[in-house]
């Protein structure tokens, strides 16, 4: 009789996923929210996406030629690099934006680490903070949506800060992105498509994304101008970055934790400083500030969260 004992070494179960996949599939998702951005900007909208995806798969590519490692510019974590930094952008900025902050994000803030889930910080928002920090003139110029006159060009966090009357500006126009903003960050109603097709295919969990955008609302809604539970909870998690970064950037595999525990307590400091930022700091908003903040905490979440080992104390 055949033996049918195979003998192998571990993991024994197998899962039909890979980095590749999933990295695909994330930019799968993000396919609305870019459709989107195009359809209420324009075809400018189109040109720096497409600027930030190139310019950041060709610096992937020279940079691992130059270090002798293995070019893996068709995995996918390139293209969505680029892809988010180019999400995270005013629609008109000039075309050498977007080129420059792509090749910041994979060569400074990836291929310096030595590469894929090697690096510390998210790469995209590395290279947004850096673009804010070099030109804020071009980052905090925004534009108003075509076809749309009545919708002021400020984004609304920003006419908040600076005590402005919000007009024509309604939570459904926040909805559908008919305001100024970014390009990829506007159309929640994209985004939240996007985000569902991550939840269903098992890709990314609630975790992170519901405790950040909890966590937002109430602290936003406790200190509200007014006094205390006084602020318009929903108008700051429709606003701005927040549904971009919590589900597609905070949820990244590299720099978040890894257990559970762990990914609520990130999600929960993401947005507490978030909520911060955009109550009492400078700056109206205050995403990308808090999820690279919450990278560089991630290791020692890690080590305080991580699980016990079967057997031990």
């Amino acid at each position: 009789m055949k033996n049918r004992l195979i003998v192998s070494v571990s993991p024994h179960l197998h899962k039909d996923a890979s980095v590749s996949k999933i990295m695909w599939m994330v930019v799968v998702s993000l396919i609305p929210a870019g459709v989107a951005g195009m359809f209420i900007f324009g075809v400018g909208a189109l040109w720096v996406i497409l600027l930030g995806v190139v310019s950041a798969l060709i610096t992937e590519w020279i940079v691992q030629l130059f270090a002798k490692r293995r070019v893996s510019v068709l995995d996918g974590s390139a293209f969505l690099t680029g892809l988010l930094l180019a999400y995270n952008l005013p629609p008109r900025v000039p075309f050498w934006l977007p080129i420059v902050g792509s090749v910041f994000a994979i060569a400074i803030g990836k291929q310096v680490f030595g590469g894929l889930g090697q690096n510390i910080f998210n790469p995209a928002l590395a290279g947004r903070v850096f673009l804010m920090a070099s030109w804020p003139k071009y980052m905090t110029t925004f534009t108003k949506p075509q076809n749309f006159d009545a919708i002021t060009s400020a984004t609304p966090l920003a006419a908040l800060k600076e005590g402005k009357v919000l007009e024509g500006i309604s939570n459904w126009n926040l909805f559908l992105g008919i305001r100024g903003g970014c390009i990829g960050e506007v159309c929640i109603f994209a985004l939240l498509l996007g985000a569902l097709f991550l939840f269903v295919r098992g890709y990314i969990s609630w975790h992170i994304p519901v405790t950040y955008t909890v966590v937002v609302g109430l602290f936003t809604y406790i200190f509200g101008p007014r006094g205390l539970f006084s602020g318009d909870w929903l108008f700051h998690i429709l606003s701005g970055g927040l549904i971009l970064g919590a589900f597609f950037m905070a949820t990244d595999y590299v720099t978040s934790p890894l257990t559970r525990c762990g990914q609520i307590i990130f999600g929960i400091g993401c947005g507490l400083l978030t909520a911060i930022i955009r109550l009492w700091g400078g700056y109206p908003e205050g995403v990308s500030y808090a999820i690279l903040m919450m990278n560089a905490a991630t290791p020692i979440i890690d080590r305080y969260t991580k699980s016990r080992i079967y057997g031990t104390r």
